[in-house]
């Protein structure tokens, strides 16, 4: 039997509602811009565009930094504030955004907001863990996944409309979302971190405890296979905007009904397909998930217009609704308790890895042999992480979600 999305976000915790609506808030701000984000750097500051995307290698260097940081910090301090600081300044980034010129500024701006952005996802995923037992888990983070997206939807049509007129006031907007929601937290919110927990030496250091996550060959084998997925995520997400609007001049009013679509087949369809993947093996549904991404990025080649560019993004986003939410809550069966904050730490940057590999590389491809291998490389890289999934499914055992008193 199939729950409606809303009938199922009532048997959570309260907490769980006001992390699902303050998500819908700052979402709805964040995503009228970011679809966008390379278009604006290249109209302030003409540059070839393995340069712009080389700013994404810097944002995603910062989020990789960060999230190390992010997870013994979540375990060991909290997972509340984390996110509130999150949240404030990456609101604050997005104001100062809008005033940006040249290369430096951007840089400036991209470390700070690479900074801030795990810190929130990390705290997060670690409340959710905290608030939901386990064989709720896969439901609760789609649920989270459609929060997200809903705001999604609207926010990059609205965005592609205001920034036609005025880019900085679709910053502005940005910024609010982000502020509202982290006033939210500031002041409805508890604090999740488990209290009655023993926590071993290395864990109660603020930079300790990752030599244990990094001895953890079954959950790094997850991760790699993982990055290699995000990366055709990557590419489309982030080049495929300038592909359309550089190559055949596809403008961003019309381009931001692309994210929208993804966003509205996650509303629609995200809890439903959770439910039928909680069923089967969570490595062999990753793989079949990161077959549609390959799928997706590869597609894009064959677009030359609007049309075949929404086509593409629709491909991929059934990987993603086949995927996302199975490798939350895969990471999160196989942290301990008291090391969950550094495992889902490690499992959020998988995106800020692929966000600094990924782009580089498609602009690579893009400035160095045609704007078209760029979509080539994506599907290599989505066709080796499919095997590799399917090389650790037959190697690694069945998880099984530990057992624990929280």
């Amino acid at each position: 039997m199939f729950n409606n999305p809303f009938q199922l976000l009532k048997e959570y915790p309260k907490q769980i509602r006001l992390m699902f609506y303050g998500m819908l808030i700052s979402t709805i701000g964040s995503s009228m811009i970011w679809p966008f984000l390379m278009i604006y750097v290249r109209q302030k500051v003409d540059m070839p565009l393995t340069q712009a995307a080389s700013l994404m290698t810097i944002n995603a260097t910062a989020g990789i930094i960060a999230a190390m940081i992010a997870g013994p910090i979540t375990d060991r301090i909290g997972r509340k504030w984390v996110m509130v600081f999150s949240l404030a300044g990456n609101g604050l980034v997005y104001f100062f955004m809008s005033g940006a010129h040249s290369y430096l500024a951007f840089a400036v701006l991209m470390t700070f907001s690479g900074s801030f952005n795990p810190l929130y996802r990390v705290g997060a995923d670690a409340m959710l863990a905290d608030l939901i037992p386990s064989e709720k888990r896969a439901d609760a983070y789609a649920l989270m996944r459609l929060s997200n997206n809903a705001g999604i939807s609207l926010g990059p049509t609205i965005g592609g409309f205001i920034s036609s007129v005025s880019f900085a006031i679709t910053f502005f907007c940005a910024g609010t979302g982000m502020i509202i929601y982290s006033l939210l937290l500031a002041f409805f919110a508890y604090e999740t971190l488990p209290k009655q927990v023993e926590w071993p030496q290395q864990a109660k250091m603020v930079l300790g405890g990752y030599t244990q996550v990094f001895r953890d060959r079954q959950f790094l084998s997850f991760v790699g296979a993982f990055i290699l997925a995000q990366m055709c995520a990557t590419m489309i997400w982030i080049l495929m905007p300038v592909y359309a609007n550089g190559i055949y001049n596809v403008p961003e009013s019309q381009y931001g009904f692309i994210p929208t679509t993804n966003a509205l087949m996650v509303v629609f369809l995200q809890v439903f397909i959770t439910q039928i993947t909680k069923r089967y093996r969570p490595l062999i549904v990753m793989m079949v998930g990161t077959f549609f991404y390959a799928l997706g990025v590869g597609s894009v080649a064959l677009g030359h217009s609007f049309l075949g560019f929404w086509v593409s993004i629709i491909i991929m986003t059934v990987g993603e609704l086949i995927l996302m939410p199975t490798a939350s809550a895969y990471a999160a069966s196989l942290a301990p308790l008291e090391m969950r904050g550094r495992y889902m730490g490690i499992t959020g940057l998988t995106w800020s890895t692929a966000a600094g590999i990924a782009p580089i590389l498609g602009g690579y491809l893009n400035d160095n042999i045609a704007p078209v291998a760029t979509w080539y490389g994506g599907f290599v890289i989505g066709v080796i992480g499919i095997f590799w999934f399917f090389i650790i499914s037959r190697r690694q055992p069945e998880v099984q979600p530990s057992v624990l008193v929280e």
